[in-house]
């Protein structure tokens, strides 16, 4: 399905593909309804809501509120590496020791490995 739009600079109409994906379509709605925002905004008719939501995005409340939120997702994804890692890590000393079991002749059970090794 196409849909037409207003092109801005040079005010004939352009046809869109419909997106495909779910969030494709999402970021397309959105970038319509930004162009409506800023095309009401330059002519004068957008309402208060409008004009309410732009001042805050430009307020610096609201970006340390985003930098605050992006801090936090990285603090998050790093826990979330580290952990990985840890269990990582806790995996290699086991199958170190149960190398080292083998090795001198110790037999490593169902219960150390999963699997029974013998001389």
């Amino acid at each position: 399905m196409k849909q037409k739009d207003i092109s801005k600079t040079t005010g004939q109409k352009r046809t869109r593909r419909r997106a495909l994906s779910p969030e494709a379509r999402e970021q397309q709605m959105i970038s319509l309804a930004i162009d409506l925002a800023e095309q009401q905004l330059m002519e004068g008719t957008a309402s208060s809501q409008v004009i309410t939501h732009y001042l805050k995005l430009g307020s610096s409340k609201e970006r340390k509120d985003l930098e605050k939120a992006e801090a936090e997702i990285a603090l998050m994804k790093a826990r979330i590496a580290s952990l990985e890692r840890e269990e990582r890590i806790e995996e290699l000393f086991k199958s170190a020791l149960d190398s080292f079991k083998v090795y001198s002749g110790q037999t490593v059970t169902a219960e150390d490995e999963g699997v029974e090794f013998y001389e």
